[in-house]
C-alpha cells in the first residue's frame, strides 16, 4: 500500500469541461468539500472519493457523485485509488461545466484522468502502519530522551511534565519503535 504525507493539486480539461483534483491526507478531508464550494461558486460538482484503514486495519472506503450521473464520478475516482493501492488519502474533484455534455462515459473517463493526473503529480509513499508508544522517564532523562528520538527520526512526539517524572507518547513505525526499546533497555 502507499499514502501521501502533503496536498497536491492536478487539472485536466476535456471539451472545456474543467476537473481541478485534490488529493490530500486523510486528516485534511474533513471540511475540504465545503471549502472548495466557497472558493469554486461557479464550479457544478464537488466530487469526492477516499480510502482510509480504521482501527481494525480494514479498508474504508466512501465515493459521493455530487448529483452527478450514479456511477459517473465518484466510483471512477475510487477505482484509481484502489489501482494505485492508495491508502489514507482523499481525492476531492471540482468540476466547472465546459457546456459540451460527456454522456457518462465521457464523465468516467474525465474524473479518472483527473485522479490519475494528480496521482502522477504527488509525492507517492510506501505505507508503514503505525503505533502508539507511551512511556515514563526522570527529568534527568528527558535530553537523552529527546536525542535518541531525533536519532531514529521519531517527530511525533507529545510530552507532559509531571510532579517528579516527564510522561511521554510517541507515535512511530513498528521498525522505529523496536529500535527505541532496545537503545531504552540499553541505558
Amino acid at each position: 500500500m502507499q499514502t501521501i504525507e502533503h496536498s497536491f493539486v492536478g487539472t485536466y480539461e476535456v471539451k472545456k469541461s474543467k476537473f481541478i483534483a485534490h488529493l490530500v491526507p486523510i486528516a485534511e478531508y474533513t471540511g475540504l468539500q465545503e471549502k472548495l464550494r466557497v472558493e469554486h461558486p461557479k464550479a457544478r460538482h464537488v466530487v469526492y472519493a477516499l480510502r482510509y484503514l480504521n482501527e481494525f486495519d480494514q479498508i474504508v472506503e466512501n465515493f459521493s457523485d455530487d448529483e452527478e450521473p450514479k456511477g459517473a464520478a465518484g466510483i471512477p475516482s475510487l477505482n484509481v485509488l484502489r489501482g494505485e493501492a492508495l491508502i489514507n488519502v482523499a481525492v476531492v474533484t471540482v468540476r466547472y461545466f465546459g457546456g459540451t455534455k460527456l454522456g457518462i462515459g465521457g464523465m468516467a473517463r474525465a474524473y479518472a484522468s483527473a485522479v490519475k493526473e494528480v496521482v502522477e503529480l504527488s509525492d507517492i509513499l510506501l505505507y508503514e502502519k503505525e503505533y502508539n508508544h507511551t512511556f515514563e522517564t526522570s527529568y534527568s532523562d528527558v535530553q537523552k530522551t529527546e536525542y535518541l528520538l531525533n536519532k531514529l527520526e521519531i517527530a511525533q512526539v507529545e510530552r507532559d511534565f509531571l510532579g517528579d517524572k516527564v510522561a511521554w507518547k510517541i507515535r512511530t513505525t513498528a521498525e522505529k519503535l523496536n529500535q527505541f526499546k532496545e537503545e531504552q533497555c540499553r541505558r
